[in-house]
């Protein structure tokens, strides 16, 4: 089996769940017969809604339970289920991978199930709910690098069939939605976005891991890293020499990129 890509997934509001007018939940929707890889035997997911003070993974035997980890939506919502088996022994080699790596501490949960970040976006791309998946937490208290470095250590599992999945968002500064009757972008949305592209597509990486003093309106973009540093892990697990794609754009209220990207080495 070839090296598998990495992604990297905009899963923006969880009304993508229910909407079929999104555009983002469309190009999911197709996510097969758009000939993404070949089916995995397993999926990490490394999920902006999991921020732990240091890498946790969940470690489920059994179907996974489905999290709704947002408020205030509509019912149907709330009766969603993606009952996915659970993955510990990937769990155990992720811990293992990083641990090796030189990071002293990972955490094990037994219990937690998959967070809107994982699952919305997983039953679109997955929806017989059959491929064991794990989650891997993010830590906003660190930096890009770090995550760089953790999803550089996590490379291996592209050669055993896995499946490794950043799903976060773009842009990600609830506080600035707006509702346009012309669905025009904020011009600072657009250029952070515009400067992602360019930084991906042209494999300046480090660019991208020192985001803060080098993208325009970065702060304003992710007031809080949470749905950013999923990217940084799909990059560093996709290697300094992979090429970054442009899978899907689109936006929604103004400021919520959807841009999701492809990383590969063959």
């Amino acid at each position: 089996m070839a090296p598998m890509d990495t992604f990297y997934i905009s899963h923006g509001s969880p009304t993508l769940s229910i909407d079929e007018t999104i555009p983002a939940g469309q190009f999911l929707r197709s996510w097969k017969q758009n000939g993404f890889p070949q089916k995995p035997n397993s999926i990490l997911v490394i999920s902006g809604h999991w921020d732990t003070s240091v890498p946790t993974v969940n470690s489920v035997s059994g179907t996974l339970s489905t999290i709704y980890d947002f408020y205030g939506f509509p019912k149907s919502m709330y009766k969603l289920k993606y009952p996915a088996p659970g993955a510990p022994a990937l769990a155990s080699r992720v811990k293992d991978l990083i641990t090796a790596a030189g990071i002293p501490r990972v955490d094990v949960d037994p219990a937690r199930g998959l967070d809107h970040g994982a699952w919305v976006p997983l039953m679109f791309m997955y929806p017989e709910a059959d491929i064991p998946v794990c989650q891997l937490s993010v830590q906003t208290g660190r930096d890009g690098r770090y995550h760089f470095d953790m999803g550089k250590a996590l490379a291996p599992l592209r050669e055993e069939g896995v499946l490794i999945v950043g799903s976060g968002s773009a842009t990600h500064n609830l506080r600035d939605l707006r509702n346009t009757v012309d669905g025009a972008v904020a011009p600072w949305a657009l250029e952070f976005d515009t400067w992602l592209k360019e930084a991906l597509t042209q494999g300046k990486y480090e660019d991208v891991n020192r985001w803060e003093e080098k993208a325009p309106h970065g702060k304003r973009a992710h007031p809080w890293p949470d749905h950013f540093y999923p990217l940084h892990v799909a990059i560093g697990a996709a290697g300094a020499d992979s090429k970054a794609k442009v899978i899907h754009e689109s936006w929604q209220l103004g400021t919520l990129s959807y841009a999701s990207y492809q990383f590969s080495t063959n």
